[in-house]
């Protein structure tokens, strides 16, 4: 059964926004009861003073930390997507490369941030790791996109004499396209992540202006309640990338394939 796009907008939105007042009710009730001080843990209403008195330098901070975090996963798309065309055309260049792509994945990013200081300047270490999560996922999946194609469609494109080009752009790139979005989801997240610890370890050698390095200079000061408010503006920006990626796979895929038809039953 279809349902209302206002009942799937309450489902998808409200509910958890419901349950999220609801916890940070709790949250609140808790610490005034308990008369917890606001260095051991702040109420969501001093967190939310703190972020209004200091908007200035959090937000300038978090409009640094999300512009290197867009930097990174245009870079990582561009990239990812390149590499794994290439490697789909060859057999011989995917055993080749796809090793080094995955050393560089399970390679904790936090090992590899001071090193990368060393060598670069604080932006660009920031950026390389924050490129380095988000690159393969966007990697894999749209390899796993690219050699998932129906051997049916496949035979009907070899019936009809189609050329690799063809063969490319009318089968192989839409059916790729699923695999490429869920890739780009969590590439967007990643590269966040990237980003974040990048500037920590760029904050804690006393380098940086991101949000992250917020957290650290507050952590010195013994500033809590700045520190659970960059927290939260950091989290508030995972949120809003996750949103943002996802709304654009529904609206391409809406229609035609089966995941983004599920979401409107």
């Amino acid at each position: 059964m279809i349902q209302k796009p206002s009942a799937i907008a309450w489902r998808d939105i409200g509910v958890p926004l419901a349950v999220l007042f609801a916890a940070l009710a709790l949250w609140e009730a808790l610490v005034r009861w308990k008369n917890i001080p606001p260095y051991i843990l702040p109420a969501p209403s001093v967190i939310l003073a703190k972020l209004i008195e200091d908007r200035e330098l959090l937000f300038s901070s978090l409009l640094v930390t999300l512009g290197v975090t867009f930097e990174a996963l245009v870079v990582a798309t561009i990239s990812g997507v390149a590499l794994a065309l290439l490697i789909a055309q060859s057999k011989w260049l995917e055993r080749a490369l796809l090793p080094f792509a995955i050393t560089l994945q399970v390679t904790p990013i936090i090992a590899i941030a001071p090193l990368l200081l060393v060598y670069l300047q604080p932006g660009n270490a920031v950026l390389v790791c924050a490129f380095l999560v988000a690159f393969f996922p966007i990697l894999s999946n749209t390899s796993l996109g690219l050699a998932s194609v129906d051997f049916g469609l496949r035979d009907l494109f070899d019936l009809y004499r189609a050329s690799p080009w063809q063969k490319l752009i009318y089968l192989r790139l839409p059916s790729a396209l699923p695999q490429f979005l869920a890739g780009l989801r969590i590439g967007g997240g990643l590269a966040l992540i990237g980003a974040i610890v990048a500037e920590l370890a760029a904050g804690a050698s006393g380098q940086g202006t991101g949000l992250a390095y917020r957290i650290v200079e507050a952590g010195f000061r013994l500033d809590i309640p700045r520190m659970f408010a960059a927290l939260a503006l950091i989290s508030l920006s995972g949120l809003a990338i996750y949103g943002a990626l996802a709304a654009l796979s529904y609206v391409l895929l809406r229609g035609w394939h089966e995941s983004a038809r599920a979401q409107d039953e």
